[in-house]
This record gives structure tokens, sequence and C-alpha cells, in this order.
């Protein structure tokens, strides 16, 4: 800015370049006939060179900027157009005898035109249509919303649930938010901008762990993972995830002898381990059960009956979730917990009816975000056809054994052929074929799987492993191949979920 633009953006009050109001306060205050406004009025150049002002008087030099946006024009100057800075300043009009020197921006009226471009509304309240601005087309509707028939759709009262849908006293008339929150706004109008978001995906790999890629990796020599420790990886993934609400796993097979306790116990600890949410194995076999026998004893030697009269008290609001360690054996290596049967007593004295399945599946629903459950051989026993009832995900358990494979095989066709919620269990049921025999071979177990593929939604094979022919099952005593065999089939489980 020049010294003479500093001149022209001084203050009102300046004494060398007095502008017409502020003449005509002075000279109203000196008691001066009010025509010395029209006066000729001398100046100053900052230099000190004089200056005359009058009604037709050219001065030599501009308004600044300042002057311009603030209307503070010395009076007697000549009418001023400024530059054009754009279309709000190409209609400013000239300053007139008589008037305000200080005269808002008025443009000329004509048809509003906007600039091209999708039209944003600012976020405000809701303003709903008039009552007779006709139909809405569409509404939105509470299907998904509790108190719901299945196929039912209504529409909504403003946007709101329905009174009462999920059992409370009826939601306040509130005005609904803005369906697109500033930030989606901002990122949606960057994108139409084109201008590079700072925000980059997630590409980076984490290098080999395992093998000879690993041993590299751990020198210095940064190697990507393999095949097989990408589906390793993959594997561990799904075995990890949470869902929205506890899951059952039941496992089955209408033949003694057919690995039931072993991939029970397996499954537990897969998922337990890689979790990091409690869960349980439970032993739901009326007939000697053994899931006791092949997993840790806590300090107590609480079973099922034990637990099956405290489920009033448990299920209590005040209940802690420690003291269901009363009642249940937790594996400290493998980090499940067993829920016992006990075996030293017949099945008559230790029989659980629906009703008592269904108590006890609340308490391990709420203290457990996942329940593996061993059944006994009975297929028509109440608390093994309520077990189904209760089942998320089925999971036939067989060795390469004819028998037991054909047992597993006729259980899933009775399922089917019952229909409706037993049809789909049978549809999506995965089995586990382990190879129990040590003379036995990998191609028989393969062929076992392969006879399922049209009965059931996957069957995957196990190696043989000495860690799982008798005594206590640990993960960590299993060989390499055989967690990764088991890692696999718990994935598989984690699908149906």
């Amino acid at each position: 800015m020049t010294e003479r633009d500093s001149a022209w953006s001084a203050d009102s009050t300046n004494d060398t370049f007095p502008t017409r109001a502020s003449r005509r306060r002075q000279s109203l205050l000196e008691g001066e006939p009010e025509a010395r406004w029209e006066t000729l009025s001398a100046g100053e150049e900052p230099d000190g060179t004089p200056v005359a002002y009058g009604p037709d008087a050219e001065p030599d030099h501009a308004p600044s900027i300042a002057a311009r946006l603030t209307g503070t024009v010395p009076y007697g100057t000549v009418p001023y157009e400024p530059e054009p800075f754009g279309p709000e300043l190409s209609d400013a009009r000239p300053f007139e005898s008589g008037f305000s020197d200080t005269r808002p921006f008025e443009p000329e009226p004509g048809p509003f035109e906007p600039e091209p471009g999708p039209f944003e509304p600012e976020p405000g309240p809701f303003e709903p249509e008039s009552a007779g601005a006709g139909p809405i087309e569409s509404q939105p509707t509470d299907t998904d919303l509790p108190g719901a028939e299945p196929g039912e759709s209504r529409p909504l009262e403003h946007g709101r649930p329905p009174r009462g849908a999920f059992g409370a006293e009826p939601v306040s008339e509130l005005p609904p938010q803005p369906a697109d929150p500033p930030a989606t706004r901002q990122r949606a109008s960057a994108a139409r901008t084109g201008r590079r978001s700072f925000l980059t995906p997630d590409t980076a790999v984490v290098p080999a762990e395992t093998g000879l890629r690993g041993a590299l990796t751990r020198i210095g020599v940064r190697i990507p993972p393999s095949a097989a420790e990408l589906t390793v990886r993959a594997h561990t993934r799904a075995v990890s995830q949470h869902w929205p609400g506890p899951r059952t796993i039941a496992v089955v097979n209408g033949k003694g002898g057919a690995n039931k306790t072993p991939t029970t116990v397996m499954l537990a600890a897969v998922f337990a381990r890689n979790g990091g949410g409690p869960v349980l194995a439970w032993d739901n076999n009326e007939t000697r059960g053994t899931l006791g026998w092949r997993t840790e004893q806590g300090p107590h030697e609480a079973t099922v009956l034990d637990l099956l009269p405290q489920t009033g008290a448990l299920l209590a609001p005040s209940a802690q979730s420690a003291l269901l360690a009363r009642y249940v054996h937790h594996q400290t290596e493998d980090k499940y917990d067993v829920l016992r049967s006990k075996p030293d007593v017949l099945a008559s004295e230790q029989k659980v009816t629906s009703r008592d399945f269904d108590a006890l599946h609340e308490v391990a629903s709420k203290y457990f975000r996942l329940n593996v459950v061993d059944s006994g051989n009975d297929e028509t026993a109440e608390r093994w056809l309520r077990m189904l009832h209760h089942t998320h995900q089925l999971v036939i358990a067989t060795t390469t054994l004819e028998e037991h494979a054909e047992a597993g095989a006729l259980l899933l066709e009775a399922l089917r052929a019952r229909g409706g919620d037993y049809e789909q269990l049978s549809r999506n049921a995965v089995v586990i074929v382990s190879q129990s025999d040590k003379n036995g071979t990998a191609a028989q177990a393969q062929a076992i799987a392969a006879g399922f593929t049209e009965l059931a939604r996957s069957a995957v094979t196990i190696p043989f492993d000495p860690a799982l022919l008798k005594g206590r099952i640990r993960y960590g005593s299993l060989r390499p191949a055989t967690q990764r065999a088991w890692l696999a089939a718990a994935a598989a489980v984690a699908e149906g979920l």
C-alpha cells in the first residue's frame, strides 16, 4: 500500500482528509450552517502539497481498497467506479449529494442464476412438508425392528420406531438428525474436487514369521510370507472373530468312539486361544461322559449337577462372573472352561430335562461368548434334542472307520428329513474326519470326507497324532501339522457362525 493509499484508509475523524459525515458533525458542533458542506474544502497531500476538493473536482488518485469497502470516501469527490473484483462490485452506484456515503450495496434485480454443480443445503433442523403438499413416495420401514413379523413392512411415524417397539415408553418427538454427517460431506466434497486424500489404504504385508523365510526375517532380511503361511493367517483371522451374541456349537455322532470328545476339546482350545473371549466346553452326555477325564481339573469337583440348582442365582442381575468358577474347570494352558458331567453315576441319576437344559444354556450364554457342547450317543434323549434347538453350528465328528462315518451320514439324513431348522442345520453342518488309527492313511480320510460333500457344507480331515489318543489333551502337545489342521477345521466352523 502506498503512502497515498494509507492516507485514504485513515479514520473518518482524520483532519487532513475529512469525510462528508465528519465535516457535517464538526459543523454542527461549531454552529456553522450546512451550506458550508457544499463549499470547496482544502486539504493537503501527505507530502504537504495542498489540494482542493469540490463537487466538480477530479482528484489525481483514487480511494484505497479499505475506503472502497467501508464507504469512507472524502466529501466532494467525483463518482467513483471501483475495479471489478467480482459480480458483487460490478453494480456499484456513485455517491450522490444529500445521501450518506456509507450506503449498503444494492444489486440490480434479476433472476437468480446459481453456479453449476450439485446443490448442497446447509445442515439444519428438518422442516416437514405441509399436510397438503402431496403423498410421500417412500417412507422408511421397521422391518428389522423388534416386534415386526417376518416379512412385514410397516411405515414409520415421522421416521421413528413404532411406539412400544423396544418395550419402553414412547420415544419423544425429536428432530431427526441429518442423514449425512459433516465429515462425510467433507469427504464427498473432497472427492468432487479431485484432491488426493492424505489417508492411504493399509497395504503393508507382515513379513514371513515361520520356516526358512521367518528365519531370514529374524536376521534382518524381510521376506514375504509363503502361500501356506498366508492360509494359516486367514484361518487365524476367521477363528479370532467375535459375533454379535453368544453362539453354540454341537458336536454329534450317534456312534460311540467317533472322536466327539477330542473334537470338542480341540475346537474349544482353538477358539479360546485365538479369540480372546470366554469359551465353554460342555459335557452334555448322560451316559458317562469323558470330557472331564480328558481335560484339566480345577480346585474342586463340581459338575453340571452342582450348577443346575444355582442357575437362578447366577442369572440374577447382581450375579458376578467370578462366581461361575465354583462350577467350571479352567484350562490354564488353552484358556477355556469345562463344565463336566458326572460319569460315576447312572444316567437315571443325572437326568436333565428340556427345562433344565434351557436354564443351563441361559447361564452359559450369559457368561461365555461361545459354547461347544459334547453330546451323548442317544439321539432321542430329551437333553440331546434340546441341544439341537439352541445350536447355531452342527459338527459331525467321525473317524476313518466306516461305521463311524455311516452313523454320521445317517444322522444328517435324518435331520434333513425332519425339515425346518433341522434341515438347515444338516445342510450347514461341518464334518471333521480324524485319522485316529496310526495305520491309516491320509487317502482314507480324504475318501471319507469326499463322501460327505453332498450332505454337509464342508468336510475337513485331521492327521493322526498320538497326543489325541489318551490322557489329557493339550493343544501345545500336538504336532505342527495337526495344529494347522485343527485351525483349518475351526475356521470352517466359524464360517457358519
